[in-house]
């Protein structure tokens, strides 16, 4: 046994899924390492294969082909309930006719505790959701998102090795799952389980998880650090799939983009060649721009570039007028017309921008990065 699989908590090993022989596959090859104590989601599009990769972890569905790991012990032909697994789903699944302490109380009782040190036990975990006042409560008396405190309660007394969460906070108000995502945090710090996670909320990916796994058609895209997903993207796709909303089609010679927003240096993962420029609107800022500015001197100075080309350069300055504003809470988001391109950014603070005025784009050399067209 190798020692990377030793260290994996989580390794799943060319996975495919297919539910039909008509139906385009579930989960194309997907070969995934998830480390100890780490919390990773997996983000995707409907239909990409998130839960499907969480059921075949958990035993809930076979694979057509490939092995699952977990701490290193091949479990692909185990039983749910031999792998050391606590799944957690979008609706809580609590037993209407058990009390709350008896809900959490179950997997010790099913594993042969007495009632009393179930309970015992039990109030511990309630007590780690913040749920011990309400042990003597039926579900039915219970909120959502208390339900599914109680259903995380629940998952953990049964000592999981992995804790699977299935989009578990999706019906949740934004305040509820901001208190969902703080909870998550103090179980880490309490009991440090391995976490794998499915969501559609980019937001709660960032919040939850050190780590994100990028999958579209049942193809794995990308798995690397939340830093990295978002601002350094491996593909286009990945960019789109994050929400990214700026791209520009052009080309890399020695470290300088050209596209329609002009030339700028940037710090790419190669040097040449066909080439997307993709970069965070939450990244880039626009700034009332007064009449008399001058020509940005930054694209002039741009004959050639080393690998440091942005970073001895500065940022990139683009001049343009505002065409689109929209207020999303504090955040002002802008559409910016730059020559025949248009540059999604947001409103640098303090700066109440509107359609029509003459704007200034900082592009920061961090922001930047292309991809293979």
């Amino acid at each position: 046994m190798t020692a990377e699989l030793m260290t994996s908590a989580i390794t799943l090993t060319a996975v495919t899924k297919s539910y039909s022989a008509t139906a385009p596959a579930a989960l194309q090859g997907v070969n995934l390492d998830i480390l100890p104590g780490s919390s990773t989601a997996i983000v995707g599009p409907s239909g990409s294969g998130k839960s499907t990769i969480l059921r075949i972890i958990a035993g809930l569905e076979d694979a057509n082909g490939g092995r699952v790991r977990l701490n290193g012990r091949d479990v692909t032909a185990l039983l749910p309930e031999q792998r050391g697994i606590s799944m957690v789903f979008q609706r809580p699944l609590l037993f209407p006719h058990l009390t709350v302490l008896d809900n959490v109380a179950f997997a010790d009782r099913a594993a042969g505790l007495s009632r009393a040190q179930a309970r015992e036990r039990a109030r511990e975990h309630l007590d780690m959701v913040h749920m011990a006042d309400f042990a003597s409560r039926s579900p039915h008396a219970l909120s959502g998102g208390q339900q599914q405190r109680v259903a995380v309660a629940r998952a953990l007394a049964a000592k999981p090795s992995v804790l699977l969460l299935d989009e578990p906070f999706s019906a949740l108000d934004s305040g509820l799952k901001d208190e969902m995502h703080a909870m998550i945090g103090d179980i880490r710090a309490a009991v440090n389980p391995t976490i794998l996670f499915v969501t559609h909320d980019r937001d709660e990916a960032s919040a939850m998880a050190e780590r994100i796994v990028v999958l579209e058609n049942g193809q794995l895209l990308q798995h690397d650090t939340v830093d990295h997903v978002f601002h350094q993207p491996a593909s286009l796709a990945v960019a789109r799939l994050l929400g990214g909303k700026n791209a520009f089609a052009g080309v890399l010679e020695d470290g300088v983009h050209r596209s329609a927003i002009g030339a700028v240096a940037v710090d790419a993962p190669f040097t040449s060649g066909p080439a997307t420029l993709v970069f965070r609107h939450e990244a880039v800022t626009a700034t009332l721009r007064l009449p008399d500015s001058r020509a940005d001197a930054s694209a002039l100075a741009i004959r050639h570039a080393d690998a440091a080309a942005c970073q001895r350069l500065g940022p990139r300055e683009l001049h343009g007028v505002v065409t689109a504003a929209v207020q999303r809470g504090p955040r002002r988001e802008l559409l910016v017309r730059v020559g025949a391109a248009d540059v999604h950014t947001e409103a640098a603070p303090g700066n109440l921008l509107s359609i029509g005025d003459p704007v200034t784009v900082s592009l920061p050399c961090e922001a930047l990065w292309t991809v293979p067209a």
